[in-house]
């Protein structure tokens, strides 16, 4: 059993935080994800700043901008993760795009994650049907590839279950990625009907940014995705965030729960 898997069989619905990779910089991912951890997140995605990041809105593309203009590189935050993994054993994900990926290399960047204690990666822009590319040149790596559903994937949904590795990302709504007032609960439904082909871990992501909004959310899942309201707190404190975000994951911890 893989980290990542661990983390959905405990007594609670699993937390999985997001934040953008050397936003501001790499010494503040460093202690976010480890307060993040201390806190109760189950599970961290870093984002890999990208120039095109198309899944993202307004505030991670930020974020982004940010992180690229500190000098952020895929090799930093590969040193970054090994730093990490000397003080928490949290299963940790990188979130990308195939553009990065193919100019680092399929096979470097696989054993890279894996050396550095990367457990799994998602990439947004990838269509299910090009994974098996990814999935046959990853080498003799354990690094999991997750998979995604959203509403308007709902006819193959059972199809892409069938095939997830770690857990199932459902988006929550169509577009990109933010802050919203109001989630339906469509993705709910598409939830039920894998469940009754694959008993695999889903968490809801896009969207979610308050502690309500999770705990409805935790109600239809395995777990929840909070990214773009953690960022904006990053954006807001710059290199003096750790405590506040820490105190907005322990908020979103305690509805999880």
């Amino acid at each position: 059993m893989s980290r990542i898997t661990d983390a959905f069989t405990k007594d609670h619905k699993a937390l999985i935080a997001f934040l953008t990779g050397g936003d501001p910089d790499l010494e503040t991912t460093e202690k976010l994800i480890c307060a993040m951890a201390r806190e109760g997140a189950d599970l961290v995605e870093i984002g890999i700043p990208f120039s095109d990041p198309i899944a993202e809105g307004p505030i991670i593309q930020a974020a982004d901008e940010r992180a690229l203009a500190s000098g952020t590189t895929i090799d930093g935050l590969f040193s970054l993760v090994k730093n990490v993994r000397q003080k928490t054993d949290i299963p940790l994900l990188f979130m990308t795009y195939l553009n990065p990926v193919y100019k680092y290399g399929i096979e470097g960047f696989a054993e890279q994650c894996a050396l550095c204690g990367i457990d799994g990666v998602i990439i947004p822009d990838m269509p299910y049907e090009e994974r098996a590319e990814f999935l046959s040149r990853r080498g003799a790596s354990k690094i999991e590839l997750i998979s995604m559903i959203t509403p308007t994937s709902r006819a193959r949904a059972e199809r892409i279950a069938a095939d997830a590795e770690g857990f199932l990302y459902c988006v929550s709504s169509l577009g990109v990625t933010g802050v919203r007032q109001d989630i339906g609960t469509e993705i709910g439904e598409i939830i039920a009907e894998v469940k009754k082909t694959r008993d695999i871990p889903c968490a809801i992501g896009f969207g979610v940014s308050a502690p309500e909004q999770a705990e409805k959310m935790a109600a239809i899942s395995d777990g929840v995705i909070v990214g773009s309201a953690i960022v904006r707190i990053i954006a807001e404190h710059g290199r003096n965030s750790e405590e506040a975000v820490g105190a907005f994951v322990a908020a979103l911890r305690a509805a999880v729960r």
